[in-house]
């Protein structure tokens, strides 16, 4: 079809009026942006003359992952989460705030509420076949000094790829924690080595991904907040080395300074010093925190997120829960 009707007047004209501009009511910027997006969608309708058939297909598939909450899983499969990593960076770039651990995306399944602990926290509450993990590491500031009282809150999936509180098989907080840094700005837990997964397959997230000729693999991978006074609150994730969707995760959350080996112990001497029973791999993720005397950056931003006993929103997010 080689007709064209975008910038004619009379959809210029509809595109004013269906975003509300011509009205006293309503938020200025929801219009403003209203405007933009419907505008670039009729573009592209135009553009790659897109058929009645091939629209509502595209709606019937916003409806399937509206309804398993999958746009939580969506977001980050499109690049959206890595984009906003990438204006963070800009924006520290701009102002000079230098140094530090590099960001990468949060993923939905964060869980406000982890049990608390000084210095070190065992992580698994459960019996499992996993590989134990000795995780531990040091906070510290840009120019090397320990920093104590860090908060460093942890989460990771299980040997089966799965998360607490979303998975209702495991207790609410198994292998998530938040420990604070002693006097030496060290953390350690005892977990388990987490195993990578995929998105659902046939979900509607794997729908999209396939017709781009893509997967919905992630990596083996491990969460981590860390935040101190007078710092910039980090959001960021360790991938492990050697999982074969290290370098190719589909969520794109992999730095090259966020990739962490695993190394494997099997000393008795070493066995002992931890009180474990058997070989273990060990993992050392040292922080570094950039400074900051401004009060909102110091905090992570706003955003939903599951909280103790919100077991509804748990549900709304189990679409998402390999993220």
């Amino acid at each position: 079809m080689s007709v064209k009707i975008f910038d004619s007047p009379d959809v210029q004209d509809f595109l004013v009026k269906l975003s509300g501009l011509e009205n006293a009511g309503g938020s200025d910027r929801a219009k403003q942006i209203v405007h933009r997006l419907v505008s670039d969608l009729f573009k592209l309708i135009d553009d790659f003359d897109i058929s009645e058939e091939e629209y509502w297909a595209g709606i019937n598939l916003l409806n399937a992952l509206g309804s398993q909450t999958q746009f939580g899983l969506l977001s980050p499969g499109l690049g959206f989460d890595h984009f906003l990593d990438m204006r963070h960076d800009a924006l520290d770039a701009e102002a000079q705030r230098t140094g530090g651990t590099p960001r990468t995306i949060e993923g939905p399944l964060y869980v406000a509420g982890a049990p608390e602990a000084e210095g070190f926290a065992r992580m698994n509450d459960e019996v499992t076949e996993g590989e134990t993990m000795w995780l531990t590491g040091q906070v510290r500031d840009v120019d090397g000094t320990p920093i104590k009282g860090a908060k460093v809150e942890i989460w990771h999936a299980d040997d089966n790829g799965c998360y607490s509180f979303f998975d209702p098989s495991q207790s609410d907080y198994n292998l998530r924690r938040t420990i604070y840094t002693g006097s030496d700005g060290r953390y350690t837990a005892r977990s388990i080595i987490p195993s990578g997964y995929g998105v659902p397959e046939g979900a509607p997230t794997d729908i999209v991904l396939k017709s781009l000729g893509r997967h919905g693999e992630r990596p083996a991978h491990i969460h981590f907040f860390i935040s101190a006074p007078g710092h910039q609150h980090l959001t960021t994730q360790i991938n492990l080395a050697g999982d074969p969707y290290t370098f190719d995760d589909f969520a794109f959350a992999t730095r090259e300074e966020l990739v962490i080996p695993a190394e494997r112990i099997d000393d008795v001497s070493e066995i002992e010093k931890r009180a474990l029973e058997g070989p273990f791999s060990q993992v050392v993720f040292d922080i570094e925190l950039s400074p900051t005397d401004e009060v909102e950056l110091q905090a992570r931003h706003a955003r939903p997120r599951a909280k103790e006993n919100e077991h509804d929103l748990a549900s709304q997010l189990a679409g998402t829960a390999k993220v």
